[in-house]
């Protein structure tokens, strides 16, 4: 990989984590002379013979007087060599803790940040380098990291140490390495610290805090650690001097609208999970498509039979090949068409139960579909055969009692279960006379007031009237 390639892959990076460098690579002086000869011969043996390539890169290090430009870029290479090709992360690791000692003064600092920026995504198997990089001991990766935050110390540089730390922190997300991501979100959190922060980098230092929150948010999340992710997300939510990446909001109202719908507040859930969606279509992460079916599911499980593709933001997915699955679905809820749902659910396993999540929901959302069609399927009787109403959803007798059970006690039904006759016999009359007498009863509690009121007031000027004649010295 040419130095040309590792710098843009550097300028794709400062864009994910919104730190914004000069594009200098021409910040070094280009009067090498000998050693930038001897530089590009070095760099012409990798692909034929890489123990030279090494031995070249060496003498190009050992020879100078002063530590300078090509000095840097021969650790860089040695550095990607040993690693990448020879796999060699102990030999990788001690070119790298040199090639931090050139960052002092040796090079601009711009190009030496974005250099150990791309060495550590290739250490870690970060985005593009992921399908390329080996994989290490994670106390080896551990240590390429140690020893950017002492170069970084003595160097102080604390914005490469808190890009590195960030880096970091993730790294130990993705891996759900949570003992190692703890002490990482500490530090990273007293750089936070409002008593040392100044209003010139407020904005900065509020950006990271909601970064900080989201890896927190999907680590508790993921530890279902219910009380510490609201407490989390309550935080985040009161951050306001702050302007983060869309994707950091999309992962916070994520894990809040997931929260809010294991709590089965669906109404704070679509919130959050629409906000989450619109953020994340906003940065184009893909995992838009997975909000999207977040939000449809907790539009059916809430009984709404508002459209969730009815909206500007959502239509253009409506058609989206990951998604024509649960458009349907919708179709089926708003239809009440239990088994055409079921049959939905189970053709498309892949792109609807596949996730956890959204498998955890299903028996609720079944439910949900099922008592809404009971709820129709009764409304021109006043009795139906329970056998009928089984046979109907593909049910035992049983389960269709239990589900009836539930919509008496919520106040959906008026009625009773005759399980000697198996039948489900509806109390019409009942409840229209109910109707009438609370009606009636509601008049009368009117005319009481009414009547109280008029009764007051008539007192109330003849006590006037006496009180006037006493002053005038007459006897009422």
């Amino acid at each position: 990989m040419s130095d040309d390639e590792f710098m843009m892959d550097d300028a794709a990076d400062d864009e994910e984590y919104d730190f914004d460098y000069d594009d200098d690579d021409d910040g070094m002086d280009d009067d090498g002379g000998d050693e930038e000869n001897q530089y590009y011969r070095a760099k012409a043996l990798k692909d034929d013979d890489s123990e030279a390539a090494l031995i070249a890169f060496r003498s190009i290090v050992n020879g100078q007087d002063q530590k300078g430009e090509w000095g840097f870029k021969s650790l860089k290479q040695m550095t990607k060599m040993n690693f990448l090709h020879l796999h060699r992360p102990d030999e990788s690791l001690k070119t790298y803790r040199e090639l931090l000692t050139y960052t002092k003064n040796s090079v601009t600092r711009n190009y030496a940040d974005k250099s150990i920026n791309n060495i550590l995504d290739y250490v870690a198997g970060e985005g593009k380098h992921a399908a390329i990089s080996p994989k290490i001991p994670l106390d080896t990766l551990e240590e390429f990291y140690e020893a950017t935050r002492v170069a970084c110390e003595e160097a102080k540089n604390e914005r490469l140490s808190t890009k590195s730390n960030l880096k970091l922190a993730k790294l130990w997300l993705d891996r759900k390495e949570y003992a190692r991501l703890q002490p990482i979100l500490k530090a990273l959190h007293e750089v936070c610290d409002p008593s040392e922060t100044s209003s010139a980098d407020d904005q900065t230092k509020g950006s990271l805090l909601l970064e900080l929150y989201a890896i927190e948010i999907q680590m508790y999340s993921d530890l279902k650690e219910t009380r510490k992710l609201k407490e989390i997300y309550n935080a985040s939510m009161k951050v306001r001097n702050a302007i983060p990446h869309p994707r950091i909001m999309g992962v916070i109202r994520e894990c809040g609208g997931k929260m809010w719908m294991m709590e089965k507040s669906w109404d704070k859930a679509s919130t959050d999970l629409f906000e989450s969606f619109r953020q994340y279509d906003e940065s184009g992460s893909p995992q838009r498509i997975q909000v999207l079916k977040y939000l449809v599911l907790t539009y059916m499980l809430m009984g709404s039979d508002i459209n969730p593709f009815d909206s500007q933001e959502t239509k253009p997915y409506k058609n989206d090949q990951q998604i024509m699955a649960m458009t349907a679905l919708v179709a089926a809820y708003q239809d009440r068409d239990v088994k055409q749902a079921e049959r939905i659910l189970k053709a498309n396993a892949a792109t609807i139960t596949s996730d956890p999540f959204i498998r955890f929901f299903i028996n609720d959302l079944l439910w949900t579909l099922r008592t809404n069609y009971i709820v129709d399927m009764i409304k021109p009787y006043t009795r139906l055969n329970l056998d009928f109403l089984a046979e109907t959803l593909s049910l035992s007798k049983r389960e269709v009692e239990t589900l009836i059970v539930s919509l008496i006690l919520d106040g959906r039904i008026k009625g009773k279960i005759d399980q000697v006759a198996g039948y489900i016999v509806l109390d019409r009359f009942h409840a229209e006379k109910t109707a009438k007498y609370d009606e009636l009863l509601k008049q009368a509690n009117t005319l009481t007031m009414l009547s109280s009121r008029i009764i007051k007031d008539k007192v109330a000027k003849e006590s006037a009237r006496g009180w006037m004649t006493n002053v005038e010295g007459f006897v009422p």
